[in-house]
């Protein structure tokens, strides 16, 4: 224990002595609502940690969109799912799903870190004791996986975050803090995505469609694929995004705005709208021959977007191909032609964030130097909700935000 009851943003407490206070952004009920409100800095006490848990005092946090929904209330009450399922009867939600940071305490059992190590945190945590991790089986798949800091309190918006000690990756040393805690969450689930669904992993030569390619996602994804030998192609929704998707290795980048059959799929049986929809979905496929060169059709689709953009996934989808998808940004109901489906053999897979094998096997490609984190704007500890409302508005920059935490400046790779 620290002999210093809290210390203030910036201020670094010697490796391993631990406070008794910590300051935190907090979102409460009663201010549900725009980010800009909802979060607000707050002095808690420092949680304490389990056998198989560590405190990681955090130098910097990412910014994903997981938080823009905590602040509204809005798909779930984080709060109050946490206190229904007795999971966490605290009154507050500490977010954040991203960090670099310091080890300053580690639980009993825990062996793979120790004080004083550097780590980036990975989001997924899970029951050890739960049937399928039990059982060996994929633990994503067990009925007790959560998402630190969004699903689980104690996140990295605050000084000190407590997680699972299997959640502890290597920071790459040739990273900054900030450049470090920028890429994990996004990372690890495109990871998944292009390298989780045998057989249809990224192989040599295999074209990619990336939807939202200038983002977390798609800049990852990008980089993923090119690092697999495949060959990506973006799609984004303004012409001034192209540059930065071609630079992170993007064979050819379209845009999705000069398209306009976007949206559900009109129903079969209504001939001319199901026609017009289907010219549509041919010239959007025309326009991926045109960035190869040649007529190819992607073996992969990266989906993300969801409602407007499913449809046309599983057209322009090579013939025993898979789309696979983790988000419904811009809605849930994706309908499909199904006869796209069962006569051209495709695959319509769903996936949702990473294990600790695709989490580290990502985080080594980083640790490598093959990954750009792709960090777009550093803010402050205070610039946290700020952050959270510029994402709720569509108005981040390419790449990813972050804010420094414990780091007192930009640009330290150590302390």
């Amino acid at each position: 224990m620290s002999s210093k009851e809290i210390y203030e943003i910036g201020e670094i407490p010697p490796v391993g002595q631990v406070p008794k206070y910590m300051y935190g952004q907090l979102i409460r009920a009663e201010r549900f609502g725009e980010p800009k409100t909802a979060f607000k800095v707050e002095k808690v006490e420092v949680p304490d940690i389990k056998p198989d848990e560590a405190l990681v005092f955090v130098m910097a946090a990412g910014i994903n969109f997981n938080n823009v929904w905590a602040a509204l209330g809005s798909p779930v009450n984080v709060i109050a799912a946490r206190q229904k399922a007795n999971f966490d009867p605290s009154d507050f939600h500490i977010g954040g799903s991203d960090a670099s940071g310091v080890v300053y305490a580690v639980g009993s059992n825990v062996k793979n870190i120790k004080v004083g190590d550097h780590v980036v945190i990975h989001c997924g945590t899970w029951d050890a004791n739960g049937p399928a991790v039990k059982a060996g089986e994929d633990p994503m798949f067990d009925a007790s996986f959560k998402i630190w800091g969004y699903e689980t309190n104690w996140g990295s918006f605050a000084q000190f975050t407590k997680v699972q000690a299997h959640q502890c990756m290597p920071k790459a040393k040739h990273l900054t803090w900030e450049e470090a805690a920028a890429p994990t969450l996004v990372g690890a689930t495109a990871y998944r995505m292009l390298m989780g669904w045998p057989p249809h992993t990224v192989k040599n030569n295999d074209v990619v469609l990336i939807w939202g390619a200038s983002g977390g996602l798609g800049c990852m994804a990008i980089q993923i694929v090119k690092a697999q030998g495949g060959i990506p192609v973006g799609v984004v929704g303004d012409d001034r995004k192209k540059d930065f998707c071609m630079k992170l290795g993007a064979k050819g980048v379209i845009n999705r705005k000069q398209f306009s059959h976007w949206g559900m799929m009109p129903h079969w049986k209504d001939n001319d709208p199901y026609n017009k929809w289907a010219a549509g979905c041919r010239a959007f496929g025309k326009a991926i021959w045109e960035v190869l060169g040649e007529r190819r059709n992607p073996r992969i689709v990266f989906e993300h977007p969801g409602e407007d953009t499913v449809p046309t996934s599983i057209f322009v989808c090579d013939s025993g191909g898979m789309v696979v998808i983790c988000a419904g940004t811009t809605g849930y109901n994706a309908v499909a032609d199904l006869r796209y489906l069962w006569m051209r053999q495709k695959r319509f897979q769903g996936s949702h964030f990473a294990n600790d094998e695709q989490s580290y096997a990502f985080n080594k490609l980083v640790v490598d130097g093959r990954i750009d984190p792709c960090l777009a704007e550093t803010f402050t500890f205070d610039q946290i909700g700020h952050c959270h409302q510029v994402m709720h508005e569509n108005k981040a920059p390419e790449g990813k935000m972050v804010a420094l935490v414990g780091a007192p400046k930009a640009g330290m790779k150590d302390i």
